[in-house]
């Protein structure tokens, strides 16, 4: 599928207006796509939300009925990563998102319109739904001098992530930057970029960190707001406890080798060959909350530490200075080895290894703070 197959025209969207008062089921027959297909997605998405089998028959009817929402994707200090995720998303794809599942008024990597044309569409959704439509932000957002480091339409995205995200239902913080500033935020942090709660302190947000955000949390997200008319329960940092409930470790495919202390020593080794544990050679995955084993990527087919290389932390706060080196271990904490599964960790321990993780990130930023720059090296 390519990007003229699900780009949004003017004209789309005045169709996408007058479609609203249909259901998501309605628009969904209306596609041809049939019930059977529209069951599967129920289902995977119920799973997708860690609820049982049982649920899917419920979200099934709640969309038979629901109608489209109307969506707007900001874009701020970003890479684009989370937006190409988007367009490979295998379930639904992408097209079905857009066409059916949301009406998408505003997103600057996917419209057709451009100028004042697509700043026109939202102004619209905003004024017109004020309190009704939902938000998703890609990219942290610029704080210092005034919110002077990243601009559209002639306004700060400071002020368009206030104006937006402040008037919005709720909003979908995707990706890490988006969440809490991600890579842009690493110190020094020259341009002040935090995520969108910081930024928006009275905004509902929901944060889906990691680098990319997976598709099909957020397609989980969302038919969760439109099924049961909330937001999805959420941990301490903002994160569906549905995604982000369970470590990495808990549920890796590596882990009965970091439990019989085997591990890759050096990359290419034999044990690296074998799919042994990439603990020792950089995997943050003990520390790290995602459903990335579960979920994965590509269509499900794999994710890092299946592909090979150790978990960076990404979907954790402040990974950028916490979590590095990227390709060191965690600090050694007593009682967290290969003497002890992670099964076997008190309620004590576990905290001695939280608090001893947040003493190596801070003391990494610190590090780094004092690092001397470029300019000082040259002079």
């Amino acid at each position: 599928m390519g990007k003229e197959d699900f780009e949004t025209t003017p004209n789309d969207l005045e169709q996408g207006l007058e479609k609203r008062k249909y259901s998501v089921g309605e628009i969904l027959r209306e596609r041809g796509v049939s019930r059977r297909d529209f069951l599967k997605f129920c289902s995977a998405v119920t799973a997708a939300m860690a609820l049982p089998a049982s649920f899917a028959p419920r979200v099934a009817e709640a969309l038979d009925e629901v109608k489209r929402p109307p969506l707007v994707w900001m874009e701020f200090q970003d890479c684009a990563g989370d937006t190409e995720a988007l367009l490979r998303a295998a379930n639904p794809t992408v097209g079905e998102i857009v066409l059916d599942i949301l009406s998408v008024d505003y997103h600057e990597t996917i419209m057709a319109a451009a100028g004042h044309q697509a700043e026109a569409a939202l102004e619209k959704t905003v004024n017109d739904y004020k309190g009704k439509y939902l938000c998703v932000v890609e990219g942290s957002i610029p704080m210092k001098d005034g919110g002077i480091y990243g601009c559209v339409g002639g306004k700060s995205h400071l002020d368009r992530a206030r104006q937006v995200c402040g008037n919005a239902a709720a909003t979908v913080a995707v990706g890490t930057c988006a969440s809490y500033g991600g890579i842009a935020a690493a110190v020094p942090n020259p341009t002040g970029a935090v995520g969108v709660k910081e930024a928006v302190p009275g905004a509902t947000v929901i944060n889906l960190p990691g680098c990319p955000v997976n598709a099909d949390n957020l397609t989980a997200t969302i038919v969760h707001y439109l099924v049961f008319g909330k937001i999805p329960a959420l941990d301490g940092h903002g994160r569906p406890l549905f995604a982000y409930g369970k470590r990495i470790h808990d549920n890796c495919e590596r882990r009965p080798h970091f439990d019989a202390g085997q591990y890759v020593e050096h990359w290419g080794d034999d044990g690296h060959r074998r799919g042994f544990c990439l603990y020792k050679v950089g995997c943050k995955g003990p520390a790290t909350f995602h459903n990335c084993p579960t979920q994965r990527y590509n269509e499900k087919t794999s994710w890092p530490v299946g592909a090979g290389h150790p978990c960076a932390g990404c979907s954790e706060p402040a990974f950028w200075d916490t979590m590095g080196p990227m390709y060191k271990r965690l600090p050694n904490v007593p009682g967290f080895g290969i003497e002890h599964t992670a099964d076997k960790i008190g309620i004590g321990v576990a905290a001695g290894a939280a608090a001893a993780f947040a003493v190596h990130g801070v003391l990494n930023a610190v590090r780094k703070d004092k690092e001397p720059s470029d300019e000082t090296r040259e002079g």
